[in-house]
């Protein structure tokens, strides 16, 4: 069995490259051939090398870096008819598609133990026109966040570097005239963003999609029909107690295999994958069920609750914004 690791040498300050020769010994321990490949700043680096390396007869393609890596990795192989088994080594800044499938996102190497357990999973693939996503897609406000935030600061604050772009950007917001067209129904009027989610996981948040299904071939379609501030800051809290915004009135939320978006007031509707941009409006999106097998941890999912720190923090932080608004 041969396995290729694509990593980008610049991921987690550089921690990646320093540990790389410890991972290479786990893949090589639990019975892999295992060799490595650094991305370079040339467009597609990591896209184009997976095509390389599955042509070439690799079992496993191992996808090492953020979000944005992993997002090529599986651009360069879900159109390939025959697909290697696809690993995960989150090494980004919220690491949001391996939160989805319980992989350790604090110890690379153990991340790579999870290879070594031989469990993969048939898992969804989004494809948006001619594009892939295995997390999210995004229109409308504040889905540029991941583009807009700098480097380092993500690097320096993580999730936290979003939260504060965010509310710097919330008074900005202001609603587009779209169509959204999927299987049972077209929403048609005014709204200020959308997400097709693929997992539960968003920008370090979990309870964006809180019944997410990696392996059902149905998108969840989030749409926010409203750009009021207040109404936006309302939606934001009920996101961190548990899922409750997908009963506001102001969300629409269904399940769906096919989306069509387009913005019907001349605006200008950017779309984004994966956290980086991926064209604008009109978009298709189709979802490709359990197109990829991919390495999970199968066991010791670490549940969000009410004590998790990095939630009570999060959700102290909205609570104020609210109190603020409300003049208390």
């Amino acid at each position: 069995m041969r396995a290729r690791v694509i990593y980008n040498p610049t991921a987690g300050r550089e921690s990646l490259k320093r540990q790389m020769i410890d991972i290479l010994g786990v893949l090589e321990a639990g019975g892999y051939e295992a060799s490595a490949f650094a991305t370079t700043p040339k467009p597609h680096s990591a896209k184009e090398e997976a095509v390389r390396a599955a042509k070439a007869g690799f079992d496993v393609i191992i996808a090492a870096g953020g979000d944005g890596t992993i997002n090529e990795v599986v651009s360069g192989l879900s159109p390939l008819r025959k697909r290697p088994k696809l690993g995960i080594i989150p090494a980004g800044t919220t690491n949001d598609f391996a939160r989805a499938l319980n992989i350790p996102r604090n110890d690379l190497v153990k991340a790579a133990e999870v290879i070594t357990h031989n469990e993969a999973i048939g898992i969804d693939v989004g494809q948006c026109n001619d594009q892939y996503f295995i997390n999210i897609a995004a229109g409308g406000y504040l889905t540029d966040l991941t583009y807009e935030v700098p480097g380092k600061l993500k690097t320096a604050f993580g999730y936290l570097a979003y939260l504060v772009k965010g509310a710097e950007k919330l008074p900005q917001v202001k609603p587009i005239m779209m169509r959204i067209e999927y299987d049972k129904g077209v929403f048609e009027g005014l709204a200020s963003m959308f997400f097709i989610a693929l997992t539960n996981s968003v920008g370090g948040f979990e309870q964006i999609v809180p019944d997410a299904n990696l392996t059902d071939g149905k998108f969840s379609l989030i749409v926010i029909k409203t750009a009021n501030l207040f109404e936006l800051m309302q939606i934001a809290n009920q996101m961190l107690i548990g899922g409750k915004h997908l009963n506001n009135p102001n969300v629409l939320y269904v399940k769906t295999r096919y989306i069509k978006a387009s913005a019907i007031d001349g605006s200008k509707l950017m779309i984004n994958l994966d956290g980086e941009y991926g064209g604008d409006a009109p978009a298709v999106f189709r979802n490709q069920q359990q197109r990829l097998k991919i390495f999970a941890n199968l066991k010791d999912y670490p549940q969000v609750t009410a004590n998790d720190d990095r939630l009570k923090q999060v959700e102290e932080q909205f609570r104020q914004g609210m109190s603020e608004l409300n003049g208390e």
